[in-house]
C-alpha cells in the first residue's frame, strides 16, 4: 500500500502491469475496505492506490467521475467502481475461490444481510491520510 495518499499535484501513476489488478482507494474508507478484503481473501496479486479524497488529483475523476472509492483498475483499462459492484467483479472474475454462493436465493440472501452491515457513519467519509 502506498504509505502517502495522492493528491491535487500528483502524477497519475501508468499502466496497470499485466497480471495485477490496481485498487484506488483510501485508508480509513469502510467502502474500499470491502475491495481490500475481497483481494486479499482470495489472494489476488494487487497494487493499492490511496487518494486523498479532501484533496483529490484531477486525473483522479477520469477515472471516477463521481470522484469516489474504492476503484478497480484492471491491465486492459477496465475500470470498475461502487464498492458492492467491485467485489462481485473481482468474485466473477476469480472464481477458483467464490465468496458469494453461485445460487441465486443464497446470493439474494448474502445480499440482503451486506446491506444491512452496509449503512455507515458519514463522520468516516471525511477523514483523510
Amino acid at each position: 500500500m502506498s504509505a502517502k495518499a495522492m493528491s491535487k499535484g500528483s502524477p497519475a501513476p501508468g499502466p496497470v502491469p499485466a497480471g495485477m489488478i490496481r485498487l484506488y482507494s483510501m485508508r480509513f474508507c469502510p467502502f474500499a475496505q470491502r475491495a481490500r478484503l475481497v483481494l486479499e481473501a482470495k489472494k489476488i496479486k494487487h497494487e493499492t492506490v490511496n487518494i486523498n479524497l479532501l484533496n483529490k488529483p484531477d486525473w483522479f475523476f477520469e477515472k471516477n467521475p463521481l470522484g469516489m472509492v474504492p476503484i478497480l483498475e484492471t491491465c486492459k483499462n477496465e475500470l470498475v467502481y461502487e464498492s458492492p459492484i467491485t467485489c462481485e467483479f473481482l468474485d466473477d472474475t476469480y472464481p477458483a475461490k467464490r465468496l458469494l454462493p453461485t445460487d441465486p436465493y443464497e446470493k439474494a440472501k448474502q445480499k440482503m444481510l451486506l446491506e444491512q452491515f452496509s449503512k455507515v457513519n458519514g463522520e468516516y467519509m471525511f477523514l483523510s491520510d
